[in-house]
């Protein structure tokens, strides 16, 4: 009598990607809702400078860091002479709105600024969901700037790490009185295993899925010098957890 034997069978499902397959649809909803933070002299040109990115938060509210609007920061100097502006548009179209900053947190490194020339339809919704190591975001910004025009782009990458704020510093002399006080008492930022550049300061954090905002990109850590950060980047991106951004909101209302 002849016997069959039948093992188990395996069956492979490549299962989908749960953050990438809705990404591209989630980006045309957020797109609108990612704007320029810059300065505008009429006189100048380009007339527009961006300086960073930001996100509209409410009809008339948008989120950035507090160092893309520092007026003592040196490496902004032209915002000392020139006014503040939210870009908004796409490409050459984009035009400049006056801003006024009306929040800010250097703590943390985020401010809130006030268009009234404008309001918003597409806001950003912040989360309060819990992020985990390992859970994969997606960032909006402008990385180098507005060079050919106001094109956003995006970046994705993992939490690797939630750990208290690192402030990188050459010797112990660079390192300021604020600094110090702050290594003292960190708060924890995530680090991300994604290249962000100077110009996605500001930049939300975001589920690819839902949109929702968890972090606020803050900072890219620099291997050697500032000027080769877009030639050599670390791949290595810190992000302000969203609940700092909502505490200076009820500060700011």
């Amino acid at each position: 009598m002849c016997r069959w034997f039948i093992g188990p069978l395996l069956v492979l499902m490549l299962l989908p990607n749960p953050g990438f397959a809705s990404l591209p649809d989630t980006i045309d909803n957020i797109r609108d809702a990612v704007v320029g933070i810059g300065t505008y002299d009429r006189l100048a040109s380009p007339r527009a400078q961006i300086a960073g990115t930001g996100f509209v938060i409410a009809p008339n509210l948008v989120a950035t860091n507090a160092h893309v609007v520092d007026r003592d920061d040196p490496l902004n100097d032209p915002l000392k002479e020139h006014q503040l502006v939210v870009l908004v548009g796409h490409a050459r179209q984009a035009k400049a709105i006056p801003a006024e900053l009306v929040a800010n947190d250097v703590r943390h490194d985020l401010a809130i600024l006030r268009v009234n020339d404008i309001r918003f339809d597409n806001i950003m919704q912040l989360s309060t969901r819990k992020v985990r190591e390992g859970e994969l975001y997606a960032f909006t910004g402008f990385p180098i700037g507005a060079v050919l025009g106001l094109h956003p782009v995006t970046h994705r990458g993992i939490i690797s790490a939630i750990s208290p704020i690192v402030i990188p510093a050459r010797t112990a002399k660079d390192l300021n009185a604020a600094q110090l006080a702050q290594m003292r008492n960190p708060y924890q930022i995530y680090q991300l295993d994604a290249t962000a550049y100077p110009g996605n300061s500001g930049s939300p954090l975001y589920h690819p899925d839902t949109g929702e905002v968890v972090a606020v990109i803050n900072k890219v850590l620099v291997k050697t010098t500032r000027e080769a950060v877009l030639k050599d980047p670390s791949a290595i991106t810190y992000a302000i957890p969203v609940e700092h951004l909502i505490k200076l909101m009820k500060q700011a209302n």
